[in-house]
């Protein structure tokens, strides 16, 4: 057995151990799929934050990096001003929903029919997406250690439903920290070494073979323009409407809400500089890399990023990476599964199934349902991984545009125009899936440059490119046009139904604010227990500079290692000061 598959191997029980820590933190369905609605603001600004990433970030936006230069940074730019609006508006106004799932608002604003619609449409865009990172996943492993992409999916599966199951939010949350802290590190270290061995990104940029800011295979510069326009518009909508409102809902309060979204926002400015120098690199100074990679077909650009690692970094340093590969994938993976059990559990079971039922109950059957949409989380990455003629890039892009897009639009719209009658919500959604099969499918290359009387034909990315800016657009036009116009039949609400709609703007606009002593109790006890986590793992990457390898090879363990422990010490601090607060607190009550 290898260094590198110990070091994953390690992590794999580190994260296990997690969940098992955290298990006692969950005693009901809030504590469950929330944290009770009380984890300080760092946990939370980092699980928001892993959720926009995973290990396709080093596999199909690397590849895309590869190939098209500074192209892919856009993506997470959009991402960036998405969470820039949070901070600005939406991320306290989402605690201040008071729910324990997103969906529970959509019934308070649109009534139970719209409440089962969304439950059951949200899940497949949810689940196909994890199935995306598992595959994005398979592909590094595969390479690596030579384990088939099958084994990788199944096994890292079952790895992320134990943790999920053991501690629910509590262990997502915690695991996504310490995970961010960790990808953060290694990234940061290979990132550094990219820009000396490159010669500074002035002389990497220079040498970048194509097009850096612009890419390849591009005769319309138009479509491009059009294409990062609706980029920015989806993901301000992806990021601002009420159904991804449970990235806050854990938060303890308003305040610490606002603040985990500036703490996504500067992650997501700062982080795609750091993570596609390498493949960049690569580019640059080893554009024939993919022949090392001809098992992989047509995806072997999307190894730029391993490529790098195995060929200039230090021996163990794939170990690390592949750590972070786990991490960022398991990141976004379980946060969605504890979403998605919880929409089912709390929207689904409860309501419809059993109204009476008790919280022990409830927590069992959240546990249950988790092991079997991690199941067909597992299928779903079964059936990606056959499709090998498809760009991880272009599915994850389509999944978004074609499915999770059409939702968003009416859960955004209908947070600012109330004067809609409830259907609103649910025939919306139909129509934006009439919107998404003709634009996004029905709709051929042949058939647009036929319409336009294009002289040169598309090229595949520019007709991808075209594909995701049409559908984008026309869900603009046709479905929210469609939910604007619903104004017009708009007849009042029940009493009943008007009381709930008013009782959830009144919260809306009617901040959440904690600081009980309980409450300072369990942030001082978030601080330890992580800060303990962080610590042991700072450590055993710096005893990783023991490996046989060159100073500089040793260094760059050194570097890793301390960024890690810094955060650790630094929140063991804050425990220790939060208890001497606490017991001060208590010993002026007593």
């Amino acid at each position: 057995m290898t260094i590198d598959m110990l070091v994953v191997l390690a992590y794999f029980f580190f994260l296990i151990a997690i969940g098992w820590m955290f298990r006692k933190f969950t005693t009901s369905t809030s504590d469950y799929f929330r944290g009770g609605g009380k984890m300080l603001w760092w946990m939370v600004g980092a699980t928001a934050f892993m959720t926009q990433f995973s290990a396709w970030t080093f596999t199909g936006a690397a590849g895309r990096a590869f190939s098209d230069g500074f192209v892919v940074v856009v993506l997470f730019l959009a991402n960036a001003f998405g969470y820039l609006m949070n901070y600005l508006y939406f991320a306290p106004r989402f605690r201040q929903l008071r729910v324990v799932t997103a969906i529970e608002a959509i019934r308070q604003r649109f009534g139970k029919t719209s409440e089962q619609f969304f439950t059951w449409a949200g899940m497949p865009d949810s689940l196909i997406s994890a199935g995306i990172w598992l595959n994005g996943l398979a592909i590094f492993v595969s390479a690596v250690f030579d384990i088939p992409m099958e084994t990788t999916i199944i096994v890292t599966g079952a790895v992320l439903v134990i943790m999920s199951v053991t501690g629910g939010s509590w262990a997502v949350v915690a695991s996504d920290f310490m995970q961010m802290i960790v990808i953060m590190a290694v990234t940061i270290t290979c990132a550094i070494a990219a820009y000396f061995y490159g010669g500074g990104i002035g002389n990497i940029i220079d040498k970048f073979h194509g097009n850096f800011m612009l890419g390849n295979d591009l005769n319309y510069v138009s479509i491009f323009v059009l294409w990062v326009v609706f980029i920015f518009v989806k993901q301000f909508g992806v990021m601002n409407n009420s159904i991804n409102a449970y990235r806050y809902l854990c938060a303890k309060d308003s305040e610490n809400a606002k603040k985990a979204a500036a703490l996504a926002c500067i992650l997501m400015v700062v982080g795609p500089l750091i993570w596609f120098l390498p493949p960049w690199y690569v580019s640059a100074f080893m554009p024939e890399f993919a022949l090392q990679y001809a098992s992989m077909g047509d995806k072997a650009g999307d190894a730029a990023y391993l490529a790098f690692v195995q060929e200039v970094m230090p021996a163990g340093m794939v170990g690390l990476l592949m750590s972070a590969m786990f991490a960022a994938t398991m990141s976004s993976m379980d946060s969605g599964l504890n979403r998605n059990a919880g929409i089912f559990v709390c929207n689904f079971y409860s309501p419809i199934l059993r109204e009476h039922a008790s919280q022990k109950e409830l927590v069992t059957v959240s546990k249950i349902t988790t092991v079997v949409m991690g199941v067909i989380m597992i299928l779903i990455g079964l059936f990606i991984n056959s499709l090998s003629h498809l760009s991880l890039f272009d599915i994850v892009l389509n999944v978004g545009a074609l499915i999770g897009f059409p939702m968003l639009i009416p859960v955004l719209l209908g947070m600012w125009i109330r004067k809609t009658p409830d259907w609103s919500g649910w025939t919306t959604l139909i129509v934006g899936g009439f919107v998404s099969y003709f634009f996004g499918i029905a709709l051929t290359s042949g058939q647009f440059e036929a319409i336009l009387g294009l002289e040169t034909p598309l090229t595949d990315r520019e007709w991808s490119d075209l594909k995701i800016g049409l559908s984008l657009a026309a869900h603009v036009v046709f479905t929210g046009g469609f939910f604007l116009m619903t104004m017009l039949v708009y007849k009042g609400l029940s009493p009943e139904r008007k009381k709930e709609v008013d009782q959830l703007f009144i919260n809306w606009n009617t901040p959440v604010i904690a600081d009980s002593e309980d409450q300072q109790t369990l942030d001082t006890k978030q601080r330890s227990m992580l800060g303990n986590l962080i610590t042991v793992a700072g450590f055993g990457v710096l005893i990783m500079a023991l490996i046989p390898n060159e100073p500089t090879g040793r260094l760059m363990f050194l570097l890793c290692g301390s960024i890690v422990l810094v955060v650790g010490v630094l929140l063991v601090y804050a425990a220790r000061s939060g208890n001497g607060t606490v017991k001060k607190l208590e010993s002026q009550n007593a």
